[in-house]
């Protein structure tokens, strides 16, 4: 059996996060609300675009983007979607899949072009009826990845029409019919209200349905707390690292309860050596630690934690708990995105506060034709660089190249992230 997933939607409407297509009064921001989906355990997140002008459009697939840009869960982007060149925009804002309205006319042929341009393994249809089922029953199976039934009636019988995979719209939790839904073979997951309300514990109910035998994307720990080397007071101190930035955050120290409690939760859990209890990071701040990844050491006697934090890790309001400085070396940074991303942010600070005489403030004075030229020459430069056997040169040109490709990339708000999250999709 697969993995089942869990499903969340976020509704836009004007670049803003709202309730439900119905419910438009109460907006949040959509980078927040997909950050908390994100860290909650959630697998995959539904972007509606709820646009009704094509100014308005535009924004809400800039919204898109920027979700894509900031978060790690895998996105379907649907909503207004009238031609080949709808479904390319949510495409290029990257995300995997592209859901059509089964409801509407021209999804026949829309979906039929979108599939040959970009793959049926891009391509889901929301279905209300199965009268869309029926009129495309000789093709569908080849165009289409998955369907997202929006109506639990039509479950009825729905495995004798299609045996298309398809994820169903449940509105409200109840463990016994979800269980009883996931253990169809051709049920991938669940979507919903009860999903998309941030107070659900998507944690829980992924643990509550794979006690159940339901085999959910959640920790499934490799090693247990009998493999690790607790010290004399029965404790492993816990390194713990930003997911992204590798920066050390905190020590801190679990026991067995702890350690499970974190595995079981997704949220790091600690003991306190002064209270002499437990403690989940963030219960009263709200800067809660959201695992990524557990690892030890070596010796099995400490443990490396990756995590999402929010907020910040430190008590005194600090980053990280490591800021009093006792030597420092300078040195020269070596490691290769840190590099990009230390040469981009000066390009960028170049653009935001130009400097009199920097050569990269004439560039974007010149505009974006200059810039260009400066991309197309460079990289003619390597091609006649590579050509000699010496390739000192050749390293030369192509540092050039990166630093105008990167002017291009600023001037266009083209980021490092993109261009990674881009590559790790490929």
């Amino acid at each position: 059996m697969e993995h089942k997933n869990i499903v969340a939607t976020i509704y836009i409407k004007d670049g803003m996060a709202v309730k439900s297509p119905t419910e438009l009064e109460e907006k949040s921001d959509v980078l927040e609300l997909a950050s908390v989906y994100d860290d909650s355990g959630i697998d995959k997140i539904i972007c509606y675009d709820l646009s009704s002008t094509d100014e308005e459009h535009e924004k809400n697939i800039l919204a898109i983007r920027e979700i894509n840009r900031n978060i790690q869960v895998k996105t379907a982007g649907g909503g207004n979607i009238k031609r080949l060149e709808d479904v390319k925009k949510l495409l290029y804002a990257g995300c995997i899949e592209v859901i059509l309205n089964g409801s509407k006319p021209e999804t026949i042929d829309l979906l039929k072009e979108a599939s040959a341009r970009f793959g049926a393994n891009k391509m889901l249809v929301s279905l209300s009826t199965v009268d869309f089922l029926f009129k495309t029953k000789d093709f569908l199976q080849d165009n289409v990845h998955e369907l997202l039934i929006m109506n639990t009636t039509l479950l009825e019988g729905l495995e004798n029409i299609t045996s298309i995979p398809y994820i169903v719209q449940v509105d409200d939790y109840d463990f016994n019919y979800v269980l009883k839904l996931l253990k169809s073979d051709q049920i991938r997951g669940i979507s919903g209200a009860c999903i998309n309300d941030t107070k659900t514990d998507i944690m829980q109910i992924k643990s509550e349905l794979s006690d159940a035998g339901i085999k959910m994307d959640n920790f499934e720990p490799k090693l247990s707390w009998s493999d690790l080397k607790p010290n004399s007071d029965g404790l492993v101190p816990t390194v713990v690292q930003d997911f992204q930035t590798a920066e050390v955050l905190m020590v801190a120290y679990m026991n067995e309860e702890s350690l499970n409690a974190t595995i079981r939760t997704g949220k790091m859990t600690y003991f306190s050596r002064s209270r002499q209890s437990l403690w989940v990071k963030g219960e009263t701040s709200g800067h809660f630690q959201y695992v990524k990844s557990l690892t030890a050491d070596c010796d099995f006697d400490t443990i490396l934690a990756k995590v999402s934090q929010v907020g910040v890790a430190c008590h005194t309001g600090a980053p990280s708990c490591f800021f009093n400085e006792i030597v420092k070396k300078e040195y020269v940074e070596r490691n290769p995105l840190k590099v990009f991303e230390d040469v981009y942010a000066i390009i960028m600070d170049r653009k935001e506060h130009p400097k009199e005489g920097s050569y990269t403030n004439y560039l974007f004075d010149k505009g974006l034709d200059k810039i260009l030229k400066k991309v197309g020459e460079e990289a003619t430069e390597i091609v006649i660089a590579a050509k000699n056997p010496d390739s000192e040169e050749t390293k030369y040109e192509i540092s050039d190249f990166l630093y105008h490709l990167m002017v291009l990339m600023a001037e266009k708000g083209v980021t490092w992230e993109d261009i990674t999250s881009e590559l790790a999709q490929r």
